[in-house]
């Protein structure tokens, strides 16, 4: 861990803190800190900032209920700025929206993001705005026993493909259990959220197990 004396604030005592959703990485925002907020926000672990229109410090959520509980903050290999990973509240932007960047500039023809979110939302439309020869529409009129057996399927050919040592086939075959597994959490109306959290419950319960362990 470095001092926080160690950074590099600008000439109005400033550093650029850039905040990141903890579970889809997703940037928040934009934001700047001096060296007081950035000692408040380490100690209550929520984000404050300084803000340079009002010229004083501000506590995200002070007003909105909207806060940014911090995971961790990291700084560049300049010591110049920071990336402030969190777990919020609510939406990250006064006017509503998740995150403060919602304004395409660019987007390529040729190259395109994927996020399990996306595929969520995608796979979401097809139950909520039906479409003619989707497959994905297909299995939720099926209903949930048709949608168990293609998981339950897919599940074997994960096994067949594993056993015999074919890298390239279990990629392929983990990608469509995957497939089938989110469109049985829409079924079901359970989230990628729902997983993070039972996942994240595990990885403390493992490391508190660790940590007994080399106690003993």
């Amino acid at each position: 861990m470095i001092d926080v004396n160690q950074l590099k604030f600008d000439e109005n005592g400033l550093i650029p803190a850039i905040v990141t959703d903890a579970k889809t990485k997703e940037v928040l925002t934009l934001a700047y800190m001096n060296k007081e907020s950035l000692e408040i926000s380490i100690r209550e672990g929520k984000t404050c900032f300084w803000s340079r229109s009002r010229k004083e410090l501000w506590r995200k959520g002070e007003t909105s209920g909207n806060y940014q509980h911090i995971v961790s903050i990291t700084a560049d290999c300049d010591f110049d700025a920071l990336t402030v990973m969190v777990e919020k509240d609510g939406p990250a932007c006064h006017l509503g929206e998740e995150s403060c960047f919602h304004n395409p500039v660019f987007e390529s023809d040729e190259r395109h993001a994927f996020s399990l979110e996306s595929l969520m939302k995608l796979i979401e439309g097809r139950k909520t705005e039906k479409k003619e020869g989707s497959y994905t529409t297909y299995l939720f009129e099926k209903g949930i026993d048709k949608i168990l057996k293609k998981v339950g399927e897919e599940c074997t050919e994960v096994i067949i493909a594993g056993k015999a040592d074919d890298k390239k086939e279990t990629i392929y075959e983990i990608a469509d259990l995957t497939y089938h597994v989110l469109v049985l959490m829409i079924q079901m109306g359970i989230s990628l959220e729902d997983i993070h959290d039972e996942l994240a419950s595990r990885h403390v319960i493992d490391k508190k197990v660790k940590q007994e362990k080399m106690t003993k």
